[in-house]
């Protein structure tokens, strides 16, 4: 009997090899001769490094990098396992909110007219140097509303001003931008492939754009997203003259263009960057589909599964996978919400929350592997009724 756990992480309890180790351990139980495969699983957002870096027997990189108010962080990334590099020196995956996420930024200090990407170019620019020539990129969690200003600028583009010298950090400083210079750029970004996992369909501009539907959690007023709005317009323009092929077709509009701030124009414009759904990067990174041959059934999950589940997160991708191959697939979830059924109706056999009882929420995180081992227990019990 071959088994296959593929799970994303629950969020502040377990990561996702956490929660595969634990979803083993119950099935174990009742299934000890059977063959596990543990496939950690994550679609772009925060513990996507870690669960892939999981998942191939990869490793961590940590720097000291530039945070989103100027001040220094530290940070990580990861480059994967050498049995998915088929060519070339590697792979490495980077999360945005590393380098310039929100919890960088205390609430009552959020400015996105202030805050920069320069950090994550410098993780961006750290792998490059390491010879990587693959970038996965994942999106998300940002305190920035600078376009992916800043990260160009770490990877050496010039962005001047009218008088021919460098813009400031920020929104503020991309308010001055006249012209952007791409003759420093690092040299390896041409021979670089980056695929952004992005989740959203925003544009850059407009009142469904970075600006408008991002700027107040970043800590924007109302007069502030307007002007913000108008700075990302602007620096779309110049990006246009500077770049003529935009022009004819322009990046600023394509779905995703409003992702954290417009890093993904950013990324798309000066990086020649992908953008896909992040679950559909991992699946394909770290060949889940050629995993999942000869499996009996695949158990896959989240920490909350509901309707927000069906929107490309991590099960469905896993569970859209199984099916193409005809395996029958069980979620299990920290808890169910709203919609949780919709999901049977896409074609999940079943899905099982963990929680015993009610209880405090410190309990129930802290309960977390217990809980989860008993009811990856329960369901093995169930399934050996059947064969």
């Amino acid at each position: 009997m071959k088994i296959v756990i593929a799970p994303d992480s629950f969020k502040e309890s377990l990561s996702a090899l956490g929660v595969a180790n634990a979803i083993e351990e119950g099935f174990k139980r009742v299934f000890p001769d059977a063959e596990y495969c543990k496939v950690p699983m994550a679609d772009g957002g925060e513990g996507t490094v870690q669960a892939m870096v999981d998942a191939t027997g990869g490793k961590m990189q940590k720097l000291q990098v530039t945070g989103p108010d100027g001040q220094p962080v530290n940070a990580h990334y990861g480059i994967l396992g050498s049995s998915n590099n088929d060519s070339g020196t590697g792979t490495a995956v980077i999360e945005m909110a590393e380098a310039s996420g929100l919890h960088h930024i205390e609430r009552d200090r959020r400015n996105p007219m202030l805050t920069t990407s320069f950090g994550t170019g410098e993780l961006i620019r750290d792998a490059l140097d390491k010879g990587i020539n693959h970038i996965i990129l994942g999106l998300g969690g940002s305190a920035t509303n600078d376009g992916g200003a800043g990260m160009a600028q770490a990877l050496g583009f010039k962005l001047l001003t009218a008088n021919g010298s460098a813009i400031g950090h920020g929104a503020a400083g991309l308010s001055q931008l006249a012209e952007i210079d791409s003759s420093s750029a690092h040299p390896l970004i041409a021979d670089c492939k980056i695929e952004v996992a992005c989740d959203v369909d925003n544009p850059l501009c407009g009142p469904n754009g970075a600006s408008a539907i991002f700027g107040p959690q970043k800590g924007a007023t109302a007069e502030m997203v307007t002007e913000l709005d108008n700075i990302l317009s602007h620096f779309a323009n110049v990006i246009n003259r500077t770049i003529p092929e935009n022009s004819d077709n322009d990046i600023s509009l394509f779905p995703g263009a409003g992702a954290a701030g417009g890093m993904g124009f950013g990324v798309m414009a000066l990086l020649n960057a992908q953008l896909q759904p992040g679950v559909e990067i991992v699946i394909e990174t770290v060949k889940l589909a050629d995993i999942m041959q000869g499996a009996n059934i695949v158990i896959t999950g989240e920490g909350r599964m509901d309707s927000q589940t069906l929107s490309g997160k991590t099960p469905m991708g896993v569970m859209q996978q199984a099916l193409k191959q005809d395996i029958p697939v069980i979620g299990i979830a920290g808890c169910l919400g709203s919609g949780a059924e919709k999901i049977l109706q896409q074609g999940m056999t079943a899905i099982f929350p963990i929680i015993p009882s009610l209880a405090p929420l410190d309990d129930i995180l802290s309960n977390a592997h217990e809980n989860l081992v008993q009811t990856a227990q329960n369901v093995a019990a169930t399934l050996k009724l059947s064969i």
